[in-house]
């Protein structure tokens, strides 16, 4: 594989953008920027590594416990609230029993999980960013509409998991806190993450997991005695099956929304790590961690239907169903679920740092634009969403997910089969990552896209739209995100080989 065709004009890692990258932006634009730059670099571990290829001379050096650490920091990531709140969703939301839920969580996590690890694994190949590298699959001008849905995503996000530790807090002060407040301080947090970097975010990440796997441990003795493993789905058969298909896919969109960031978090690994390590020991730790929050929630879900202590507790509000949990552990209950408000943090972190990345990825115009502006915006527009949407946090959660498995799916399976049928022993010109000349031209990525999502809108199951595939099935089974794969692998070949065959590229 090709690693490197030309050594790039600058590859600094604390260099946002070089002079060349930047174009003519005028006098007072580049002075602007060397100020910003000199200004940046004298602050110690601020991010300013935009979304510049990293050259293998300035990543880390190759060391044995590179997987370790891989496996830890995404351990770190997954084991999160929110998670807990996709599970309670299953038993609480969807009426579905213990094991119904707990299995559908089980495989549809280590599905999504799968997609995780594969793309991670371009980190360490390219030096270049997850939505970067699908630019050699889907084309460059393509590939921006993937940017534009991930800032989506990742905003939705950063609201859901500010409202989830917002509540939280504001149930350990006894409301002296306002939910309000505590999504701001959260926000603020997630903030101070992203801004200071991955450097600094991989050292926390590697050490983070620990008192979160303590506390969930607390959590899981104190409040498994309540759980009610013997509970029935309730409905029909087809409505049970129905539930059963939505919990699964939910779960699956989940997990799979990590994925168009998956690689940003390895572009100081260096190119030795070996791939199949890379991916097993990111699936591993993201699907381990998400699994064991994920199982919580569907317990805590069974608990509050069948324990009336629990529902004199539970408010409609994740956090309610957190201190639900820890009820009979007093002061130590509210010290943990403190800590698990940094859990709150430690996943709500990456998918800011990411989302200014996305940022940059729209076009040249954006490169000028230093990194921390992206953050610092997206921050307030997050935080200002989660004020606003504070009391409506399950209905965002089960309409909000699909929508994300509906496009991840469709891009993830346009770039597997571009790697997979027309790359394969073929090297990559990782330097040509802001070359459109150089890359596909993405028509034939940019239709399957739109067939893909064609797919999904007739198969998807919603309050605000049902399709009529979907409507045609007993039940109202959501088919979106499996028809979304379904047309697009079958649409994305064959146009690919009439692009290259016409255009050569």
């Amino acid at each position: 594989m090709v690693s490197d065709i030309e050594k790039p004009r600058d590859s600094h890692p604390l260099q946002i953008v070089t002079q060349e990258e930047l174009g003519d932006c005028g006098s007072s634009s580049t002075a602007c920027q060397s100020r910003y730059q000199r200004w940046a670099r004298s602050i110690k571990n601020l991010e300013t590594q935009g979304v510049e290829r990293v050259a293998p001379e300035d990543r880390q050096k190759h060391t044995a416990s590179d997987s370790f650490h891989m496996l830890l920091m995404w351990f770190s990531m997954g084991m999160a609230v929110s998670h807990m709140v996709v599970g309670s969703i299953g038993t609480l939301v969807m009426q579905l029993s213990f094991k119904d839920a707990a299995l559908c969580a089980l495989f549809g996590n280590l599905l999504g999980g799968l997609s995780i690890g594969y793309m991670s694994t371009w980190g360490p190949r390219s030096g270049n960013r997850t939505l970067i590298v699908t630019r050699y699959f889907m084309g460059y001008y393509p590939n921006k509409v993937c940017c534009s849905l991930n800032v989506l995503t990742n905003l939705g996000y950063g609201m859901i998991n500010a409202m989830v530790g917002g509540q939280i807090l504001s149930k350990l002060s006894g409301g002296s806190v306002s939910v309000v407040v505590g999504i701001i301080i959260v926000a603020l947090a997630s903030w101070a993450m992203a801004t200071f970097g991955m450097r600094i975010f991989q050292i926390y990440e590697r050490f983070a997991w620990l008192p979160q796997l303590l506390t969930f441990c607390v959590l899981a003795g104190s409040a498994e005695p309540f759980f009610n493993f013997h509970t029935v789905s309730v409905g029909s058969s087809e409505d049970i099956k129905a539930k059963r298909l939505g919990f699964f896919s939910l779960c699956f969109s989940s997990a799979l929304s990590w994925t168009p960031s998956a690689a940003d978090y390895y572009v100081y690994y260096p190119p030795t790590v070996k791939l199949w390590k890379t991916w097993c020991v990111t699936t591993v730790g993201g699907c381990a961690a998400m699994i064991i929050s994920l199982l919580l929630g569907v317990g805590l879900g069974t608990g509050v239907a069948s324990n009336s202590d629990w529902q004199a507790l539970y408010d409609g509000t994740p956090g309610s169903l957190l201190m639900a949990g820890y009820d009979r552990l007093g002061v130590f209950g509210k010290i943990c679920a403190f800590v698990n408000v940094l859990t709150v943090v430690s996943n709500n972190a990456p998918g800011a740092y990411s989302m200014a990345l996305n940022f940059q990825m729209l076009g040249d115009f954006w490169l000028k634009i230093p990194l921390p502006v992206f953050t610092i915006a997206s921050t307030v527009i997050y935080a200002g969403c989660a004020i606003g949407g504070r009391n409506f946090l399950y209905q965002i959660f089960k309409n909000f997910l699909p929508l994300i498995g509906y496009w991840i799916i469709i891009w993830f399976t346009i770039a597997v089969e571009q790697d997979v049928l027309f790359n394969r022993c073929k090297g990559y010109d990782w330097t040509a990552w802001n070359d459109p000349r150089k890359l596909p031209v993405g028509v034939a990525a940019g239709v399957s896209f739109l067939v893909g999502w064609a797919g999904a809108i007739v198969g998807m199951n919603q309050v605000y739209y049902v399709g009529p595939i979907a409507s045609a099935i007993a039940g109202g089974a959501d088919l979106g995100i499996w028809l979304g794969i379904g047309f697009t692998a079958v649409a994305f070949p064959p146009l690919r080989f009439l692009e290259l065959k016409i255009l050569g590229r």
